[in-house]
């Protein structure tokens, strides 16, 4: 049992939490998606991550952020049902 739940530990402590970075998808469109390692990451904590480096992205082109769309995870927070936040944005 001791082994079992070692073993539990060591996987939950070893997952990591996803970025996609930004992703163009069509025109003048960009994507990213954040998920974190636990359930103990807030989504307003991962919004405001993908806000950011949008944000960062288009200033980066001397343009202004603008969000076209958002969708994040719903449910319980567990089982690998992480706290997920997608946003698609453009850069005018």
């Amino acid at each position: 049992m001791k082994k079992l739940l070692s073993m539990v530990c060591i996987l939950i402590l070893s997952s990591c939490a996803s970025n996609s970075g930004v992703v163009p998808i069509g025109k003048e469109q960009f994507f990213i998606s954040k998920q974190a390692a636990t359930g103990f990451t807030g989504l307003g904590t991962l919004k405001a991550e993908a806000i950011k480096e949008g944000t960062q992205f288009c200033s980066a082109m001397k343009k202004e952020f603008e969000l076209v769309s958002q969708d994040n995870s719903e449910g319980w927070q567990v089982l690998g049902n992480f706290p997920r936040v997608e946003i698609t944005f453009i850069c005018e």
